[in-house]
């Protein structure tokens, strides 16, 4: 698998254990939506690790386990619930049209992001970005982790160019100024935990403006 501009495989293997934490794991499946080969490779770590459960041995089940599960079967309509997409945005990957959406929020010219209603874990959330062609975001590093994916159009920082279901991964030790390259908006869906750090005298005069 070609690893360029997609997620780590060790970020791969934790998205399939189910060990990644839930923004990120919105990301890395929005990811998998737009890179059908990379959600076969997924699928088939999944498929091994089943395996690996099968040829495990048993452990003894907690006092009133089979009582809870009959439970739950008796419980059972049998009737699957299928959701309806829960926002205004049919143009996104499947896995984001389960989430609601919050507003657009102006950061600054050509920059707007709107939150998605996806499970937190502590101060990572999911956002959506939307950046008009020419326009870049402030030079800034970051608290924690920021996982992006492309959804439409393109982006370039001082390293790399991100088009269509690339996936960017930075953090605490990343400065960089995504600028759009692409001709139409380029618009990318992110974990991002805290907020980002402006870089400059002018990105600190900026910050209190700037929540992101």
């Amino acid at each position: 698998m070609n690893l360029a501009h997609n997620p780590s495989e060790e970020r791969l293997l934790a998205y399939a254990a189910g060990s990644l934490s839930a923004p990120e794991a919105v990301v890395v499946a929005a990811h998998l939506a737009l890179r059908p080969a990379n959600d076969e490779w997924v699928h088939a770590l999944m498929s091994v690790g089943g395996s690996l459960l099968e040829d495990s041995e048993p452990s003894p089940l907690s006092n009133g386990a089979l009582a809870d599960a009959m439970a739950r079967i008796e419980t059972d309509t049998g009737v699957c619930d299928v959701r309806p997409a829960l926002n205004d945005m049919p143009e996104l990957p499947e896995p984001l049209r389960r989430y609601a959406l919050g507003p657009w929020r102006w950061l600054g010219p050509g920059v707007r992001a709107r939150e998605v209603h996806a499970p937190r874990d502590g101060n990572c959330r999911v956002i959506l970005l939307k950046i008009d062609p020419g326009r870049s975001t402030p030079r800034h590093t970051h608290c924690g982790v920021e996982l992006t994916c492309v959804l439409q159009g393109a982006y370039a920082t001082e390293t790399a160019t991100f088009d269509v279901g690339d996936l960017e991964e930075a953090d605490e030790d990343t400065l960089h100024q995504p600028r759009v390259v692409s001709d139409i908006p380029c618009l990318c869906v992110v974990a991002l935990d805290g907020e980002i750090q402006l870089d400059g005298w002018l990105g600190r005069l900026m910050q209190p403006f700037v929540k992101l």
